[in-house]
């Protein structure tokens, strides 16, 4: 039986327990437990001999020393070898059941790792992702470590061979393109082939897992995989490696990404591989712009998260103070997308059918002075992804070695950065203040389907966004269950710009306060309320607040309804498609009203990544429609008559032909709905 040698309790939320300097052996018959809440701080090197352990459920910090064997050491019981199976330096998960929302097990090293240092098992449990959910995008945050040892510990067999969903694709930054990992077996490699080589790219490397047969989101791994007692509720799976070395550089050069690739309009250029680049690249960020062919695909990174502990994205976009900041100022930071989401499928607004939507992706775009809208957070896990876009070819850098935190929430502007910074603080002053009104759109369980923004400043631009330089816009795709239209300069729709869907939308607080811009769920049936979360300079505002600092809050309006405060954390049943949001009361502004452009203009033709293909998303005011596609040359290629609009309509187009389309819908009453395809 083990004894337990050190257990660290939940008597204080961060409380912290210090080893002596030097270093600390954990026998073959001994046992750390650092239980969830609690730092545990060690001034010397962590050795374990046999099977004794660091059951980490909390926060290990490890500040050594250059020993023999690195500052954690993973020994056989007589300490005349390295143990390299796993199993001794444990970081759980501890509610794999709910992994999306579950703390864990989180270790900081800061010191010397010498050439064998000892290994690092870390539990983990996340969704698969992309385009029919084919992939599991993840950091794999070991140095040298071989890929083909994620078939054992995975219980699947990966192969080399691409599209069949059992590759190992590794993220190409600057040509903008998943390449296949060449070699899983070799013992030498770069990043591609054989194992994970330690350069900077590779060391924050973003890799898609594929995922046929395989259930590494779902509920029972593979009997034969090895389990590390004791076993937490639910299934997880543990991979084990080498931490890199912190004597490697952790910091990467943001250029020239995508900057010598032809995207093609939209995207419908093909790679070296014959994909075409918008089947697996959403770029909703210079969608918004209408300047695809310039901005579309450019100035595009993905990147892993290094380490065991978290990393703060929150505070890059600017120079904090010389003695408290991070070092990062990635001054064109346009915006950045940090979960993959989760694609579900609900009933269409008639209840009847189904409707296929992409839920939980995370998006915050930057003002030009660094402070972030949109999805609160910046918080990238271990093991976790993310995408960031500038807003041009300025080189820029990024140290993922600064960045280290273990708090689950951004760190306080103006506080001293280490790992255990305090958290919460405003963000960065923007002159007259950043405001933000999220809408998060509910089922009847109260699970979040999706959500939108709305933010307003005085330097903001109203109306239809051209230039890249500035907004803070972030489109929609046909994914989304819910979003606003592009305004017109006197409220409402924009009629110029109808196939402007946003994520994030922004206006001018100056001359647009009061009027409205349109809120449009295209699924009443499962979006069934509302929830507002109400910012200020990226802060909340007090729970069921209204007014922020300027004393003018947000307000809304169904068209069956009066205008209503929206107050923080308040939940509203939903009950029509539309509603009007505004920022300042519209009581005294004569709104401009279009109501015969409600319907036509609501009817959109998107590209949905969730199936891969391009969607007629209707109106819910219609009951059929006609659809015709012509190719450029004027064929008909495409004719269906009375068709339900209870459901999205996929366009079947052949992925395999490059071409353009002109999409014609007629409703029942002879509206008329006109638009391109560029494929």
């Amino acid at each position: 039986m083990k004894k337990c040698l050190l257990t660290i309790g939940l008597l204080a939320l961060a409380i912290s327990v210090q080893a002596q300097s030097g270093t600390t052996t954990l026998t073959d018959v001994s046992t750390v437990y650092v239980s969830e809440g609690s730092l545990f701080y060690s001034g010397g090197q962590i050795r374990t001999l046999g099977s004794g352990m660091m059951d980490i459920h909390g926060n290990a910090y490890v500040q050594g020393f250059a020993a023999p064997g690195g500052i954690i050491a993973t020994r056989n019981a007589d300490d005349t070898d390295n143990k390299m199976d796993g199993g001794n330096i444990v970081l759980r998960l501890n509610d794999p059941a709910n992994y999306d929302t579950s703390t864990y097990g989180q270790l900081y090293l800061d010191g010397n790792i010498q050439a064998n240092p000892g290994i690092v098992s870390k539990e983990y449990r996340t969704a698969r992702h992309g385009n029919g959910n084919y992939f599991q995008q993840i950091a794999i945050p070991f140095a040298q470590k071989q890929y083909s040892s994620l078939s054992t510990e995975l219980g699947k067999t990966f192969s080399t061979s691409r599209w069949t969903q059992n590759e190992i694709l590794y993220w190409n930054n600057a040509n903008v393109v998943s390449n296949n990992v060449a070699n899983l077996n070799s013992t030498t490699g770069n990043g591609t082939g054989g194992i994970i080589a330690v350069t900077p790219n590779s060391v924050a490397g973003y890799y898609m897992l594929g995922s046929s047969n395989n259930n590494l989101d779902l509920s029972t791994p593979p009997a034969t995989l090895p389990t590390i007692a004791p076993t937490p509720t639910g299934s997880v799976y543990t991979i084990h490696g080498r931490p890199h070395s912190l004597n490697n550089t952790y910091t990467v050069t943001l250029q020239n990404a995508g900057n010598a690739v032809s995207f093609g309009t939209n995207g419908s250029a093909t790679n070296e591989y014959g994909e075409t680049y918008y089947s697996y690249l959403q770029d909703q960020f210079s969608n918004t712009t209408g300047i695809f062919q310039g901005d579309y695909g450019k100035n595009i990174y993905q990147f892993g998260n290094p380490f065991f502990t978290n990393i703060d994205l929150s505070r890059i976009g600017y120079t904090e103070g010389a003695t408290t900041g991070d070092g990062n100022a990635v001054s064109n930071i346009w915006g950045v997308k940090y979960t993959a989401g989760t694609v579900v499928t609900y009933p269409n607004s008639s209840g009847t059918g189904s409707a296929t939507y992409a839920t939980g992706a995370q998006t915050q775009t930057f003002t030009l002075a660094g402070v972030p809208v949109g999805d609160a957070g910046l918080i990238i896990k271990p093991m976790q992804t993310f995408v960031l876009k500038l807003r041009d070819n300025t080189p820029q850098t990024l140290n993922f070695g600064t960045l280290r935190r273990f708090a689950g929430t951004v760190r306080a502007d103006g506080t001293n950065y280490d790992v255990t910074a305090a958290k919460g603080g405003a963000a960065k002053g923007y002159t007259g203040g950043v405001k933000q009104l999220g809408i998060i759109a509910l089922d009847a369980a109260g699970k979040e389907i999706g959500r939108t923004y709305y933010v307003v400043s005085p330097d903001m631009t109203t109306g239809h966004q051209t230039a890249s330089t500035t907004t803070v816009q972030a489109g929609a795709s046909g994914a989304d269950v819910i979003g606003t239209f592009e305004e017109a300069p006197t409220g409402g729709y924009d009629n110029n710009n109808m196939n402007y869907w946003l994520y994030i939308n922004e206006a001018n607080e100056v001359n647009f306060l009061g009027k409205n811009v349109k809120l449009v769920n295209y699924n009443t049936t499962a979006a069934t309320s509302y929830k507002f979360e109400i910012k200020e300079n990226a802060e909340p505002i007090a729970n069921g607040a209204h007014a922020l600092s300027s004393g003018i809050g947000f307000y809304y309006k169904a068209p069956n309804g009066t205008v209503q405060q929206a107050k923080q954390g308040e939940t509203i049943p939903v009950t029509a498609a539309v509603y009007d949001i505004y920022y300042g009361s519209p009581s005294n502004v004569v709104l401009a009203t279009d109501e015969k452009a409600d319907s036509s203009v609501k009817t959109l033709v998107l590209f949905n990544p969730a199936i891969d293909n391009y969607i007629v998303r209707f109106d819910p005011k219609w009951k059929k429609a006609d659809i015709e596609v012509y190719d450029m040359s004027g064929k008909l290629v495409i004719s269906k008559k009375a068709v339900s609009t209870s459901s999205d309509y996929v366009l079947e187009l052949d992925s395999k032909l490059k071409n353009s389309y002109i999409v014609k819908v007629v409703s029942d009453k002879g509206e008329i709905v006109n638009t391109k395809i560029l494929k």
